[in-house]
């Protein structure tokens, strides 16, 4: 369980980095759909630094 917690930052960054791709490839682009995905990037970010630091 250790080891999945580990990453759960990690996997929050890319559910952001699905959220920007999968508009930037269909044409719908809009400026929530960009602040959704940097708001996510941002928490998986700084949730994955918190994570580690609190597991080491």
């Amino acid at each position: 369980m250790n080891d999945f917690v580990k990453y759960v930052g990690v996997l929050v960054l890319l559910i952001g980095v699905v959220i920007l791709a999968v508009p930037a490839i269909t044409g719908g682009m809009s400026n929530t759909i960009l602040l959704a995905g940097l708001g996510v990037i941002l928490v998986g970010y700084i949730g994955h630094i918190f994570i580690n630091k609190k597991m080491s």
